[in-house]
């Protein structure tokens, strides 16, 4: 839906998920990809279309629940590592999948709260647990090497994982990261519903935030 309204040239990972490839498969799969598109910077890569149309100079990440998650992870790795001759913009987060063990806002009270703990040991069955720097930025010790300074975030009023998308601004802001980071609630929706009801008024203001977001570079 974004692309017609911009001048966008939008790429699409459809990473390896679990729990046929468990966690961090879908990371290190994500990462592969950028650094193919990246492979294109001089003009000289694989895909004529690229070569052609991208421009390195201003590239975005989004994602929406677990692909926001990868989103806010390949920042990061952006950050630590470095993709030559990209200059990443902004990330687009919504409904960031973000956990863990000690309960915030109003997780205490969501029945459902059990079964996201499950659900990640699920998909990571090697992993520390609810806890992982993978889910809980609070636990990254590299969260403030995101590689970009513009993040918007966006949570719904309804979904168990809101508060996490709050605490998400609070939490880069104390850590001292050097970025402009905003955050806007959706009233009365759940979890992703801009994929369930992508014509919806809601889904539409979201999706002109997303449009100011990245026009505004």
């Amino acid at each position: 839906m974004l692309s017609p309204k911009m001048s966008l040239y939008p790429i699409k990972k459809a990473y390896l998920r679990a729990p046929e490839h468990p966690i961090p498969i879908a990371y290190e799969d994500s990462w592969l990809a950028l650094k193919w598109v990246a492979s294109h910077v001089g003009g000289n890569g694989s895909d004529a279309w690229l070569n052609q149309h991208a421009d390195f100079e201003k590239v975005f990440f989004a994602g929406d629940s677990a692909g926001a998650n990868l989103a806010h992870q390949m920042a990061i790795r952006v950050g630590l590592e470095g993709l030559p001759g990209v200059k990443l913009e902004g990330v687009v987060l919504a409904n960031p999948y973000f956990w863990g063990v000690d309960r915030i806002g109003s997780e205490s009270g969501k029945e459902f709260a059990p079964k996201v703990d499950m659900l990640w040991r699920f998909a990571s069955p090697k992993s520390s647990g609810s806890d992982d720097p993978l889910i809980n930025p609070d636990k990254d010790p590299n969260l403030v090497k995101l590689g970009c300074k513009r993040m918007l975030v966006f949570v719904a009023e309804k979904d168990i994982l809101k508060d996490r998308g709050l605490y998400y601004k609070e939490l880069l802001q104390k850590r001292g990261w050097n970025g402009v980071v905003e955050v806007i609630e959706t009233k009365g929706e759940d979890h992703v519903f801009h994929i369930f009801k992508p014509t919806s008024h809601e889904a539409l203001v979201l999706l002109n935030h997303v449009v100011t977001f990245i026009k505004h570079v």
